[in-house]
Order: C-alpha cells, then structure tokens, then sequence
C-alpha cells in the first residue's frame, strides 16, 4: 500500500502547484487590460479644445446707427422678419454685395443702411406675406477696416468709425512704438487700381491741426 500511495501523493502535490501557475497567469492577463486604461488617462485632459481662440471669436462691432451706417461686401447680417422663423437668419454679404434670402433670392446690400435694407426686403416679401416687419441688424463689421503696419503697438485692421482720423486709429491701435518716426507716417490709398501715398504730419495732429486727411475703408497707415 505505501508503494502506491507515494505517486498518488506526487500527483495530489502537483495540483496546488498547477493551480498556482495558473494564478500567476492572471494577473499578467489582467495587467494586459489594464495597460491600455493607463495609457488612455492624459487623453482625459481636454479644457484647451473647448476654449475659443481669439481669431475664432466673433467680430462684435457695437452699436451702430441704421440710419447711417452704410453696409459694405464682407459684413455679417441678422435679418429677422417677425413671426416668420423660416425667413430669418444670419446672411453674410458677398463680395458682390448681394444677399440671399429665402422667397426673395439674390438682392443688393451693399451701400444700403440697415434701415433702407429693412424697407426694400419688407416691400419684396409684400408678395408673400400681409404687412411684414423686418429688422436688419449688423453682426460683423468687416467691410468698414483699415490696417496699420509698422512701428505701432498693434499691427493689424482696425474697424473704422464714422468721423475716425488717422490719429484715432493710431491711437486705438496701441499708439507709435519707441522706434517709431513720426516723420515718415503716410496713408496708402488704391484709387481706381492705383496706389497713392499721402502723408501725414503726427506732429501736427497732435497740435489739433488738421490736415484734411479723411480715413476710408480699405486705407492702409504705415508707420515706419
């Protein structure tokens, strides 16, 4: 009897060994899923994506005048027609100054102010609906911008305001910078395909003379 018991306690031995081996297996199996939960954690940090960059914001203009404001090609438009959601949204100007709209097509915008616009869609849509009411509003400011280069605090366009002179503009883009020669200071202007050049005493403005220098929409200041 005790010569076959010695194998059977062998076997009987090996068992926990086996089992053991198959215990330490685990872990390394389970450790094989996890591997790819840790790696995944930094993905986690994501509060940069969700923050607007400043060139993504939208380009508020502030209160304008309808009545005087002249909408120019590149301007942003809300045009509400009350009660009538269908017929209202957010329409850009085109380059060519036309705007689109549902029941009216293609229509001018450009050289309008937002209250003639407002009128001229209110006697389009007279067709389809019973005294409709129409507001147009101004979004965007992107036609009415000049630009500043050189030695200036901020390089870059710049809506222009009614009335707005060239030291206003230099002003409000962070004034002249230290190596700035307020001597050379000049306006370029295309007019009918050409480029003029026309100067601009600093000195002068800050006197409170004027020099009969209007800015327009499109003017570049160069500040050398």
């Amino acid at each position: 009897m005790k010569v076959f018991c010695f194998p059977l306690a062998v076997m009987l031995a090996a068992i926990p060994v086996a089992g053991a081996a198959q215990v330490t297996q685990n872990p390394a199996q389970s450790g094989a899923s996890v591997a790819p939960v840790a790696t995944s954690a930094p993905q986690t940090k994501v509060p940069t994506a969700t923050t607007p960059k400043p060139a993504e914001q939208p380009n508020y203009a502030g209160p304008l005048d309808p009545a005087r404001y002249i909408i120019g090609p590149d301007d942003s438009l809300q045009v509400t027609v009350w009660k009538e959601p269908t017929l209202s949204g957010t329409v850009p100007v085109r380059p060519d100054g036309m705007i689109s709209l549902v029941l009216v097509g293609d229509l001018p915008a450009a050289g309008l102010t937002p209250m003639a616009l407002s009128a001229d869609i209110s006697q389009r849509l007279k067709k389809y609906i019973q005294d409709p009411v129409v507001t147009v509003v101004v979004l965007g400011v992107n036609s009415q911008r000049v630009f500043l280069v050189g030695e200036v605090g901020k390089v870059g366009p710049l809506m222009l305001t009614p009335g707005m002179s060239i030291l206003q503009a230099i002003v409000s883009a962070g004034g002249l910078t230290q190596y700035a020669s307020s001597k050379r200071i000049y306006v370029l202007r295309t007019v009918a395909g050409k480029q003029q050049k026309i100067p601009f005493n600093y000195k002068q403005a800050l006197k409170g003379e004027n020099q009969g220098v209007s800015l327009l929409p499109g003017d570049t200041i160069v500040v050398p």
